[in-house]
């Protein structure tokens, strides 16, 4: 299943998208993934911004286009 859905049924049942993520985040014993969970709580929305930007660009990736289409799926 496709984790956008899985998010939106979440979230059609009144359940907190932000804490649905942080619950797979937190299973995740990745210390980069941990560091990026902690700059989102603490609100530093830009340095996760540049954080996506970067992954994007070292993997050839038009970060434009996919935050466009991300967008997209969850309106």
């Amino acid at each position: 299943m496709n984790p956008i859905e899985i998010i939106k049924g979440f979230m059609s049942k009144g359940v907190n998208p932000q804490q649905i993520i942080a619950n797979m985040i937190n299973k995740d014993s990745n210390p980069m993934m941990q560091n990026l969970m902690k700059m989102a709580q603490n609100g530093n929305t830009q340095e996760v911004e540049n954080f996506a930007r970067n992954i994007c660009k070292e993997r050839g990736i038009d970060f434009e286009k996919e935050f466009s289409n991300f967008m997209k799926q969850i309106r």
